[in-house]
């Protein structure tokens, strides 16, 4: 009673190939794939970041959203956020 035999396991997974079909559950798998990849190559680039192999890349190219140290440029579409008095 505590565990399932093949045959329940069989009848899951035509119940959900049904429901889903072959081709989304084929996408699905491939997200996954790129997901864990991705994350894999996180860690790694992580690891070589924290052991200081790879300080002089990181440097050069900091992560998005990351405060540097040198002020941008600005550029002519800016918006200047100053409030003016008219008058």
């Amino acid at each position: 009673m505590g565990s399932f035999s093949i045959w329940h396991w069989l009848v899951v997974l035509l119940i959900v190939v049904l429901v889903f079909g072959t081709k989304k559950l084929k996408n699905i798998g491939t997200d996954l794939g790129g997901a864990v990849k991705g994350f894999k190559d996180g860690m790694r680039d992580g690891a070589t970041d924290a052991d200081g192999n790879n300080a002089n890349a990181s440097a050069a190219h900091p992560p998005v959203g990351q405060v540097t140290g040198t002020p941008a440029a600005p550029e002519r579409d800016t918006i200047d956020v100053e409030a003016r008095r008219k008058g």
